[in-house]
């Protein structure tokens, strides 16, 4: 980036010469401009979204690698769009870790694709602001929709629905959905918060803790779970009685359908069943396994959401919406208003106070929000229901051929079933022949798997759902597993 000194300037206190200015002695970039260089930007994504099977996964840079190509202030005056546009490559780009790769096998996905990126954009461009109805209508009606539309498409309870008691509102993550409903369900129960308890599951996502100590619940419970790593509800059920009787206050459970570490799905109807004999609030995490129900023959794996209280999942993993686009669904949205609503004197407006209109600034903590829905509306439209539901079967058919060729290799072995699009599996002869598996594969440059513990031993996580990967990057991920193993 340069920083330069101008050896004049005219009367309006600007330098003189190209410095990048729109028209006129006005800072901002002309409309021009804009158009010119926003056919670059999108040439430049095009082009890297086609060759980014081509790039390392992962950067080769050292840490403070980047900032020292920076300097140490920005410029006191503009500098050419041209000049910003080449330090994409020179400064960003060896920095980038490429969770757009087909090789991208790491965590879970995070997926792009282009109506999202195309909606992004448009977002960007309006700039709305809608913590309320009335700060502009379309960005909330139009999130009622895509809302109430995956509702049917995921076979959750048609009560969910906007038209109904509940409803959905887009957060930036499930981590957010779920610190939200513990604070919910804090409000919600009656008695000292120092007192109040939390149960998850022994594999629950560490959000739960997290949003527990952000609710100020006095105790989290971590639950055991069976030999597919699953809550037992037996154990729940000893839990909340042993804490009762302890003068403890249950209240609050959260199921799993897809934990982070192995996919596995929690019983929703019985769990949902000692949360209702006892008061519970029960809040389902399905953030990465969500996107899956779009196919009817895996709702089975939620089968009790009659059961629960609230919901949350993630468009942005696994239904081709970049970050940030999580959906949070409450059976009554009354109890989510009556913890989060705060009306100061400037945000009351008639609408509002007709009651005819939702304002989506009281169903998550921040006031300001922004309009996600867009980008998800156009991937719902340009892939429509049954694009994704090819996409999320040919994932699931890729993982479950990844799965039983491991189960057939004489020194791999699974350590989990595998109920979606994520593999996990390990070495025979142990944690280092392991751990040496997944730095192999790792080191190709090409490929990324993410190492990981359970029950103390050490596996490796194949997680395969990325909006490009297709049979041969898995079959090529494959040659490479088996080449990585013969070496070890």
């Amino acid at each position: 980036m340069r920083h330069e000194t101008p050896s004049d300037s005219d009367d309006s206190g600007l330098p003189s010469g190209d410095w990048g200015l729109g028209s006129g002695d006005s800072y901002h970039m002309s409309p021009e401009d804009f158009r010119r260089y926003g056919h670059e930007v999108v040439d430049w994504v095009a082009d890297y979204l086609a060759g980014v099977g081509d790039r390392p996964v992962l950067p080769g840079v050292e840490p403070g690698e980047i900032r020292a190509m920076l300097p140490d202030a920005p410029p006191d005056y503009p500098e050419p769009f041209d000049a910003v546009l080449a330090d994409l490559d020179r400064v960003v780009m060896p920095g980038i870790t490429h969770w757009q790769s087909p090789g991208w096998f790491g965590y879970f996905p995070a997926n792009s694709s282009p109506p999202s990126i195309l909606g992004e954009l448009v977002s960007a461009g309006l700039g709305v602001q809608g913590m309320l109805w009335s700060t502009s209508p379309a960005a909330t009606e139009l999130e009622h929709v895509v809302a109430d539309w995956l509702v049917d498409l995921l076979g959750l309870p048609h009560e969910w629905k906007t038209t109904g008691p509940g409803g959905g509102v887009i957060q930036m993550s499930a981590s957010d959905s779920t610190h939200t409903a513990l604070v919910v369900a804090r409000e919600h129960a009656e008695g000292d918060v120092e007192r109040m308890v939390a149960y998850a599951s022994e594999q629950a996502h560490s959000s739960i803790e997290k949003g527990s100590r952000v609710a100020g619940y006095g105790h989290t419970r971590f639950i055991p779970v069976d030999d597919r790593y699953a809550m037992r509800p037996e154990a729940l059920k000893v839990a909340v009685e042993a804490d009762l009787a302890a003068g403890l206050l249950p209240v609050a459970v959260v199921s799993a359908v897809g934990t982070t570490g192995t996919t596995a799905v929690d019983p929703v109807r019985a769990i949902g069943e000692i949360a209702r004999s006892h008061g519970l609030w029960h809040h389902v995490d399905a953030a990465y396994a969500g996107t899956a129900m779009i196919c009817p023959e895996y709702r089975h794996y939620q089968a009790g959401l009659d059961l629960v209280d609230s919901y949350t999942f993630n468009p942005h993993k696994w239904m081709f919406t970049n970050f940030d686009c999580s959906l949070f669904y409450v059976a009554d949205r009354r109890p989510l208003i009556e913890a989060l609503s705060i009306l100061p004197p400037y945000l009351r407006n008639k609408a509002s106070e007709s009651g005819r209109v939702i304002d989506y600034r009281d169903w998550h903590v921040p006031l300001g929000r922004r309009f996600r829905a867009l980008k998800l509306w156009f991937v719902l439209r340009a892939y429509g229901a049954e694009g994704i539901r090819h996409h999320v079967r040919e994932h699931m058919a890729l993982a479950t051929d990844l799965a039983s060729r491991i189960d057939a290799h004489p020194d791999l072995e699974l350590v989990a079933p595998v109920p979606f699009g994520l593999v996990s599996f390990r070495h025979i002869l142990g944690d280092d022949a392991t751990d040496a598996l997944a730095a192999g594969v790792n080191a190709s440059g090409w490929a990324y798997v993410t190492p990981s513990v359970i029950d103390g031993r050490h596996f490796v996580r194949v997680s395969i759902g990325q909006t490009t990967t297709t049979a041969a990057h898995v079959a090529r991920l494959w040659e490479l597993i088996e080449t990585t193993v013969r070496r070890t």
